[in-house]
């Protein structure tokens, strides 16, 4: 079955004058159980894609359906029973002023459907596995470390008991220690309760880690798309393997890799013609500038290129 469906999803922006085309004919369908890594640079349209999914955001075009269903045709309590996202900064998603056992039980209370004592029950239930004790409860968010409020966001995001789980970077803002307890976390959340996950992160590292399948996105397209295993070993696409030559190793005196892309980014307000990644490209031919590549099919998924 499929948990997540976009077809032809696109989202623009007005800034002033300019339209930025943050996400542009995406389709993309992950499998229950799956996990989906979206990859790309800052701006590419990753965050924005989340909000597409979660129906934070509306779509210009095109249609998103979850576990079957039509995001349109869900209200908002039936949608977040069926899908919670999991932000990047768990300090700026969570309430300064609330204690965490009325953070993780906030999404049980707005059901309204759930006596206060099921309520208590199924919070102290959720802290105790997301790895958080009971007098946790008590507490501020200022009150606890990074990765204890990250596990907070989880918690309140899997109260419901979702299916999904959209992930908007959500290791980033932590210590390199606690970003892999949260990783095995989220693993062990997956396998234990049959979650589908959305995982959205520059981290290419954390991405193979995690991530079944991986889509890679360029100025709000999915360029290329793959298992994760064919995707890390042999990417086809010019923009793939230059992010994957640009992770740094830790390997004293190679200093920062070359990818060959560039100092000018790509303005998602001024797209160029063509293969929107040839102005950038290190192989391009002249035919990039003016033909649009279509998608070539692969086994399990594809990739946007006419050199590919």
């Amino acid at each position: 079955m499929i948990a997540i469906e976009v077809r032809n999803a696109r989202k623009t922006f007005k800034a002033g004058k300019r339209t930025v085309v943050a996400v542009d004919d995406v389709s993309l369908s992950v499998p229950e159980g799956g996990v989906m890594g979206i990859v790309g640079e800052s701006g590419c349209g990753k965050s924005t894609l989340a909000r597409l999914v979660l129906g934070l955001l509306p779509a210009d075009s095109g249609d998103i359906a979850i576990d079957g269903q039509r995001l349109a045709d869900l209200d908002r309590k039936a949608r977040a029973r069926l899908i919670q996202p999991v932000f990047q900064d768990p300090f700026a998603s969570l309430n300064p002023l609330a204690r965490v056992r009325d953070i993780v039980a906030m999404p049980l209370v707005a059901q309204g459907r759930f006596g206060k004592a099921d309520i208590t029950k199924t919070v102290q239930e959720m802290l105790a596995r997301v790895g958080l004790g009971k007098e946790m409860g008590g507490r501020l968010p200022s009150e606890l470390s990074g990765g204890q409020r990250q596990r907070v966001a989880i918690a309140r995001a899997l109260v419901l008991r979702p299916r999904i789980v959209v992930c908007d970077e959500p290791t980033s803002a932590l210590d390199v220690s606690v970003q892999a307890q949260i990783l095995n976390l989220l693993a062990e959340l997956r396998r234990d309760l049959g979650l589908t996950y959305l995982f959205i992160s520059h981290n290419l590292a954390v991405v193979e880690h995690v991530a079944s399948e991986v889509a890679v996105m360029y100025l709000g397209r999915l360029v290329e798309r793959e298992p994760t295993e064919t995707l890390f070993a042999a990417p086809e696409h010019p923009y793939t393997k230059a992010l994957l030559a640009s992770v740094l190793t830790p390997e004293p005196g190679l200093g920062v890799p070359d990818v060959g892309l560039g100092d000018t980014l790509p303005d998602p307000a001024n797209i160029p013609p063509g293969c929107r990644f040839h102005p950038r490209c290190p192989i391009a031919e002249p035919r990039c500038a003016t033909t649009t590549p279509p998608l070539k099919p692969r086994p399990n998924g594809g990739v946007e290129c006419l050199l590919a």
